[in-house]
């Protein structure tokens, strides 16, 4: 049998800021072509662990490796540049090479908006003309435009209503297989995980604390992730409540 090969490696990273020790003991393998999702509730550190990833937040201890040729990035919020047509935004790293040709970068943002769904005249609009959905869009077609090895999306459903979360979502699925691209995903949003996951990893308390396929998800018995799963209130995770 061919073993996999591991194209992300985080082992026992570690991140604090100041007292707060945010990430502890971080350890987790994604294998080439294989999606992986990182659950867990707000201010538990998946956004920490993605920054380190790209190299943003620098860890304290610990090590990261990815064997990579081109990364692509989807963020929360789009991030798309107000200043530029939709275009623009999709071929903006073709746009920063020497002597660029415009031409052809807007040929390719084209082909690269119809792979979201979204047609040719919105090519020529600005991101304030935008729906949410259609932002979200434009920024899957920019993280796909170099056809990169790696992608990473920072919650792609997040301020999309559930019909809109599933279209991005199919995309998403549909994107990383014909790149056969190596994708993580971090969400809060389990709908969203459990269609776009080979594997899920949950984060809690500074550590992964399971990692398992979206079958083994629903037969776990670690409470920590059943509770997470199910949205209880009831469990060994405590939310804690600030008094006005």
């Amino acid at each position: 049998m061919t073993q996999k090969k591991i194209k992300i490696q985080l082992k026992n990273v570690a991140k604090s800021f100041g007292s707060k020790h945010v990430l502890k003991d971080v350890s987790l393998d994604i294998y080439e072509g294989e999606s992986v999702v990182i659950i867990g509730g707000s201010g538990t550190g998946k956004s920490v662990t993605l920054k380190c990833l790209l190299g943003l937040v620098e860890p304290d201890k610990g090590s990261i490796k990815m064997d990579v040729q081109s990364l692509g990035m989807l963020f929360q919020g789009a991030a798309l540049f107000d200043s530029l047509s939709v275009w623009e935004n999709v071929s903006f790293v073709m746009l920063q090479k020497p002597r660029a040709d415009r031409v052809a970068a807007k040929k390719l943002a084209i082909q690269k908006l119809a792979q979201v769904g979204l047609p040719a005249e919105v090519a020529d609009a600005y991101p304030a003309d935008l729906s949410g959905g259609m932002k979200k869009r434009v920024g899957l077609a920019r993280a796909i435009a170099t056809n990169p090895d790696i992608i990473f999306f920072d919650e792609p459903t997040t301020g999309l209503d559930p019909i809109m979360s599933d279209v991005i979502n199919d995309l998403i699925v549909d994107c990383v297989k014909k790149l056969g691209a190596t994708a993580l995903t971090i969400t809060h949003d389990m709908n969203s995980a459990r269609k776009i996951a080979d594997r899920i990893a949950m984060l809690y308390d500074g550590k992964i604390i399971w990692v398992g396929t979206v079958a083994e998800l629903d037969k776990t018995t670690n409470p920590y992730v059943r509770q997470f799963v199910a949205g209880s209130a009831q469990g060994p995770i405590k939310m804690e409540v600030k008094a006005e």
